[in-house]
């Protein structure tokens, strides 16, 4: 079968032909029918060969932790309701299945994770990227039913992570409240339309050209700012000098994160999304009153469940350009040039 891996340290990721994965015990095989790119995927291809090994990345390593297909086989010892050839979703943040968080559902803080070696399709075990993949236990598979996998496979990531954000803060975002995103691409996009479905905050949106805004404009955004340096007294004017009652960072770098703190109501929530590499400055001084800076990571099982059914009852619409497999190495390329409007997939 055909796969996406990254094959060498510090060269581009490469289409190569490898055997079909066989399923072992209390595993499952997919058919890819769709998966997403990321930027944890360029990520992990930016690391210096020292710091790749020493997180324990495999090489080659199929990438892609978004994942949709069919069932094509069972591993033994499955026991399961779902049935082959089903359509369903892959949940990314896999765990060990019996930790306390993994007991609640938040495998994606599984506490047993790193102990045992369980990582994530793409971000350390075999990813979506090929023509089919392993799926370590069918509990980490969601019925998608008669969802288009294409248009909606970046929701298991770029669906997931900001509505696990948002959801926390939903309490703080009633009517008359403001809400600010930072970034409106793959994540943001998505998380605008989020804040629209299910709160009753003014959204503002900042991003660095106007083409991203634009798009920010068409999922629903209310107010649109260029992020520069006169975004933080834009946000404080809009708000009549009050700030936001919720701050979304979904790029994560330092002049962004810097934004996010300067524009923080009292009592809000600052919830830094992205992996731009930034840190936030706390104290006093530094940040308004009770603010609470969170840094989320993926979102719970249930929780994918939810965000299926904004997709199935129309309230989240990805925006999608796709690539066919043999040219997945492009998507990667379009992905570092900034040149993807939303999310790019590739379709095996």
């Amino acid at each position: 079968m055909r796969a996406l891996q990254y094959t060498t340290i510090g060269r581009a990721p490469e289409v190569v032909e490898i055997e079909k994965p066989v399923p072992g015990p209390g595993e499952v095989l997919l058919k890819v029918t769709a998966a997403g790119v990321c930027h944890s995927d360029d990520y992990v291809m930016s690391l210096s060969e020292e710091d790749y090994r020493e997180q324990k990345y495999p090489l080659p390593l199929t990438l892609g932790h978004e994942g949709a297909g069919v069932i094509a086989e069972f591993g033994p010892g499955v026991e399961t309701g779902l049935r082959i050839g089903e359509a369903v979703a892959v949940y990314g943040p896999w765990g060990c299945g019996h930790c306390l968080n993994c007991s609640k559902g938040w495998e994606n803080y599984c506490t047993n994770a790193a102990a045992e070696g369980i990582r994530p399709p793409g971000l350390g075990s075999q990813g979506a990227i090929a023509e089919y993949m392993i799926v370590d236990d069918v509990r980490h598979l969601v019925p998608i039913g008669d969802l288009d996998p294409v248009a909606n496979v970046s929701l298991t990531d770029a669906g997931l992570t900001p509505y696990h954000a948002i959801k926390r803060s939903l309490p703080k975002l009633g009517a008359g409240t403001y809400a600010v995103v930072i970034g409106s691409g793959g994540l943001g996009h998505v998380g605008i339309q989020m804040l629209k479905a299910l709160s009753g905050a003014t959204v503002i949106v900042l991003d660095v050209s106007d083409e991203k805004l634009e798009l920010a404009t068409h999922v629903g955004a209310d107010v649109t700012l260029i992020s520069d340096e006169s975004a933080a007294a834009s946000i404080r004017e809009i708000t009549n000098g009050l700030g936001a009652d919720a701050v979304f960072d979904f790029v994560g770098a330092a002049p962004t994160i810097a934004t996010a703190t300067a524009v923080a109501a009292i009592d809000s929530d600052v919830t830094i999304v992205g992996i731009g590499g930034g840190s936030a400055a706390v104290g006093f001084g530094t940040i308004a009153y009770d603010a609470a800076v969170r840094i989320p990571y993926w979102g719970s099982r249930s929780e994918l469940i939810e965000v299926f059914e904004l997709a199935k009852a129309g309230k989240v619409d990805v925006e999608v350009q796709r690539y066919p497999l043999d040219e997945a190495p492009r998507a990667y390329e379009d992905l570092h040039a900034s040149a993807i409007r939303g999310r790019a997939v590739i379709v095996p």
